[in-house]
């Protein structure tokens, strides 16, 4: 009887070993192929040396996709991955969309968002209403990112930026802190966390005004806190309202 493929689209979390989910682990595990990103790759080459991986560049999203349907209905087991969680600017949605037409089933593994790993190391700046927005106008309109940030800054959102700075597009970064400076004060805490669970993990916490003089890039998260965040013993903590001694 010939073997029946599955496809599980699995985010690994920020990369590491040890902020990899149990479910995460194992199903990438007990699966034949790992297919994804080549950075993603790498990372998780390190931890399953032994499995056969496949490799794809950026921008070549759906033929990544595409490669993973044809593998499984070749019989494999096949581990789609994204870094931190596969649902959130992740290949799930891809995923689901290329493999719709066919019998062969998907299952989604969640993963730890960057976020959530940002936030961690930052100190508790999500503990109330946020939103993530990518300032990557790749697939997205410029314009309507700058809208999503403008309604989430006057809504006083705690705001995680992803894919913040880039070196094609080093100036869009500069002109989201202009849109959120005319709603948010310009001593708001802002937590710049780069390459979170990675080799060289570091985090600075400053305010929205000087958040520019720091170093961000692609692996940067920067979190940007309401109007009641404040920042204690070095860490970034946005209150959820609850009376504190």
């Amino acid at each position: 009887m010939d073997k029946k493929g599955k496809i599980y689209v699995v985010g690994i979390g920020p990369g590491n070993k040890e902020n990899m989910t149990f479910r995460a682990y194992n199903t990438i595990k007990e699966s034949d192929i790992i297919i994804g990103h080549k950075t993603y790759i790498a990372l998780v080459e390190k931890i399953f040396p032994d499995k056969k991986t496949v490799k794809s560049a950026m921008k070549k999203e759906v033929e990544r996709c595409e490669e993973t349907l044809k593998l499984a209905e070749e019989g494999n087991v096949v581990a789609l991955i994204s870094s931190g969680d596969a649902g959130v600017y992740g290949m799930a949605g891809i995923m689901l969309e290329v493999a719709g037409d066919s019998n062969i089933d998907v299952e989604i593994i969640p993963g730890v968002t960057s976020s959530n790993a940002s936030a961690s190391v930052a100190g508790a700046p999500l503990m109330h209403d946020y939103v993530t927005i990518s300032l990557s106008n790749l697939l997205t309109d410029w314009e309507l990112i700058k809208k999503r940030v403008a309604l989430a800054s006057e809504g006083d959102f705690v705001i995680s930026l992803y894919n913040p700075r880039s070196n094609g597009r080093p100036e869009l970064i500069n002109e989201a802190t202009e849109i959120i400076l005319k709603y948010k004060s310009k001593n708001t805490p802002v937590a710049i966390v780069r390459n979170t669970g990675r080799d060289g993990e570091s985090c600075d916490i400053t305010t929205l005004e000087k958040m520019l003089d720091f170093e961000i890039n692609m692996f940067t998260t920067v979190i940007i806190g309401n109007s009641k965040t404040f920042i204690k013993n070095g860490k970034m903590i946005t209150p959820r309202g609850y009376k504190v001694d």
